[in-house]
């Protein structure tokens, strides 16, 4: 019987409980594991007893990515972490955007301003400003030419708090089509989401935000298989990677570009796509019995 433990956080304010999660334990075990849900910052937990710790809503890590990244380091050393630590440590900095567009991944334009360096913001069009460690939107707002001062005063607050800010182009299709989830587990496309936009003009960067707004299920076009495809190709020890998210939005000229690779803690949406469970639980029993 092996034994799974599926990686989480402690609910706090801010965050969100993960409602997967009762779901993925009940299949797992009606499928012959001993499936637990551990909280990944517990010290009393002890790893090498699983066969199989799967990183799973870890949504606070942001907060602290140094402490995760240094926890996920720990824990593949005691067990088979999903997905390696290696792939933790590259995503969970959103730097990894240069590395996939260097790889020739078509990547939403982004330039970097870390503490430190002078408050470079476009001047021509609307654009986006958000941390290189982030979930759910937090710290990003949407900016006009005209709101310079608002967006100084965003970025002057994350270089405070130790943060590189991301400064992106707002990319207009959002308000059209949407931004498509493509979920893939096991090796496998389990299933598509769209999503409408999170941004709305006005909105301060340290407002709550829906991170899923509108959330309906997807049937992908070949052209966001094939970016998908290609940015999963593009990712360190890619045949290694038990699952992913790839966020796709339309570029200028109607093709998909990535918005975010997501391979630490992608909510799974199978609430949204309850026939996936099968597909996930027995992914996840493969890994653990390798």
């Amino acid at each position: 019987m092996p034994r799974v433990a599926l990686v989480t956080h402690d609910p706090r304010p801010g965050t969100s409980a993960d409602r997967d999660l009762p779901v993925l334990l009940e299949a797992l075990r009606a499928a012959g594991a001993e499936a637990d849900a551990v909280f990944w910052d517990d010290a009393g937990v002890d790893w090498a007893g699983y066969d199989l710790a799967v990183i799973r809503s870890t949504w606070d890590y942001s907060w602290r990515s140094a402490e995760f990244v240094a926890w996920a380091e720990r824990c593949a050393k005691a067990t088979r972490l999903a997905n390696p630590a290696a792939v933790v440590r590259w995503n969970t900095d959103k730097r990894y955007l240069g590395d996939l567009a260097e790889a020739g991944v078509p990547v939403v334009p982004t330039r970097y301003l870390a503490p430190g360096d002078p408050a470079d913001l476009p001047d021509h069009h609307e654009y986006v400003v958000k941390p290189t460690s982030g979930a759910g939107a937090r710290y990003a707002a949407r900016y006009t030419p005209e709101q310079r001062e608002t967006a100084v005063r965003h970025l002057a607050r994350m270089h405070e708090e130790g943060l590189t800010a991301m400064v992106q182009p707002y990319v207009r299709a959002i308000d059209t089509a949407g931004e498509r989830a493509l979920q893939f587990y096991g090796g496998r496309l389990l299933h598509a989401s769209r999503k409408r936009a999170v941004l709305a003009p006005g909105t301060a960067f340290d407002a709550a935000k829906v991170a899923h707004p509108d959330l309906e299920p997807w049937t992908p076009t070949p052209a966001e298989r094939s970016v998908a495809e290609r940015a999963l190709a593009a990712a360190p020890e890619a045949d290694e990677l038990l699952y992913a998210r790839v966020d796709l939005v339309d570029g200028e000229d109607g093709e998909p570009r990535v918005m975010e690779l997501e391979l630490v803690e992608p909510n799974l949406f199978l609430f949204l796509h309850p026939g996936s469970v099968p597909a996930v639980v027995e992914a996840v029993l493969a890994a653990a019995t390798r």
